[in-house]
């Protein structure tokens, strides 16, 4: 599948006069471009049938857990209706998925339309480009559910681990080509390096932290022998939204940015204004608020996108762990917190030490969202060179390595027990 992946990323749609360098070289100062280029291994610069990625299946996962959460009956037929209900709810998010895809495919040509090729397009070439990205899209949503159900699971967390690697060779290639011109020095690529390491070493030891909580179970007396009485451990992860807030808060500090592309920029009052609001909440903008004050435009827009991150972080986290839901349970089974009273004095004690960890790890993703637009200032180095270095992408590849290596474990583990 992996290879699959690797040849539709090269397969280009037929596009009149289009090249690719051209489109690099025009869009290179924008963070969103590069991002979504990053996830989707190069697909969007090669105007690719992988272009759209499965950004929009992860766009509309989130919508759909949201919706789970917000509308009652949806949340009880998930927790009663088992197999069937998941059916169900697969199918909806495929449906949105397919919405999205011709949403998200029709903002970008219109966001790439400083591209003189995109600009020329008629409509049936639109409407054929938006037809090819959203097969590629739903067929890399297919090869993702292949992985899941025939391979070791995580399939389309692994579509987006393969993406991210095959843009490292091109990532490499641009930095040997600017050692070679003389744009980046040695010691830039030392600090790259470094703090590369120093980056992975740090998201691997937050991704494994956890918090473990004991869990007596009670001893019960069935017939002459005692059963029951041992003593469990209920483990927190330190980050347990793993990377879902940096995906809330990427997509809404760059929504204006975007949607003054689809609005014709700085040609029109709507694009202009949007456009300026972006340039406030762009993270890696160095640009001066003005003459009268000279504080970077990037700064402004870090603590708003740190803001967003720590504010999704607890919002995530509130959703995938219900309190109530786990001390009653605890008390339906029998157990019990070493000295915490089942009940309200639990969920009580739960609230405050979930609370204490989501702190940590939102400080955690905070810092590891941001190296991406520390690095460059340190290792003086333009911010297209090290789009892999920080954020949400390293951190999908360290944290899908984990979860992958644990599922192999597992499975080994499984078949040694079956022989």
């Amino acid at each position: 599948m992996f290879a699959v992946y690797a040849l539709g990323v090269h397969i280009p749609v037929p596009v009149p006069g289009f090249d690719s360098e051209k489109v690099v070289d025009l869009l290179k100062g924008s963070p969103f471009f590069q991002l979504l280029n990053v996830f989707g291994g190069g697909a969007l610069r090669r105007l690719s049938i992988f272009a759209l990625g499965l950004n929009p299946y992860i766009t509309s996962s989130i919508i759909m857990q949201v919706m789970q959460q917000a509308i009652p009956e949806w949340k009880k037929d998930m927790q009663e209706g088992g197999e069937y209900a998941r059916k169900k709810n697969n199918q909806r998010t495929r449906f949105l998925t397919i919405a999205l895809c011709f949403f998200q495919g029709w903002g970008f040509l219109q966001y790439m339309r400083v591209v003189p090729a995109i600009a020329a397009l008629s409509a049936f070439d639109n409407a054929t480009v938006l037809i090819f990205w959203t097969a590629g899209s739903v067929f890399q949503l297919w090869m993702g559910e292949q992985i899941s159900e025939r391979g070791i699971g995580n399939g389309v967390s692994l579509m987006i681990f393969a993406g991210i690697i095959l843009s490292l060779p091109y990532q490499a290639e641009t930095i040997v080509r600017g050692l070679q011109t003389g744009t980046i020095a040695w010691w830039s690529v030392i600090v790259v390096l470094a703090l590369f390491l120093a980056a992975t070493w740090f998201i691997v030891y937050f991704t494994t932290a956890q918090r473990k909580i004991p869990i007596q179970h009670m001893r019960r007396q069935v017939g002459t022998k005692t059963m029951g009485g041992q003593t469990n451990y209920l483990p927190l992860s330190l980050n347990m939204a793993g990377v879902m807030p940096i995906i809330f808060a990427v997509s809404l500090v760059y929504i204006p940015s975007q949607f003054a592309g689809m609005l014709g920029g700085a040609t029109t009052p709507a694009g202009a204004w949007l456009e300026n609001l972006g340039s406030f909440l762009n993270p890696a903008n160095g640009q001066a608020i003005s003459q009268q004050v000279p504080i970077p435009r990037g700064l402004i827009g870090c603590v708003f996108y740190t803001s967003l991150i720590m504010f999704f972080n607890y919002f995530w986290t509130a959703m995938q762990y219900n309190v109530q839901d786990i001390s009653d349970n605890l008390k339906r089974h029998g157990s019990f917190i070493p000295g915490v009273r089942p009940g309200k004095q639990t969920r009580d004690f739960l609230d405050a030490v979930i609370s204490k960890i989501t702190l940590v790890g939102a400080i955690f993703i905070a810092l590891v969202a941001l190296l991406q637009y520390v690095t460059p200032a340190l290792a003086r180095i333009d911010a297209s060179f090290v789009s892999v270095i920080g954020g949400t992408s390293l951190l999908i590849m360290v944290s899908v390595a984990l979860e992958t290596m644990r599922q192999i474990e597992s499975s080994v583990l499984m078949r040694q027990y079956n022989q």
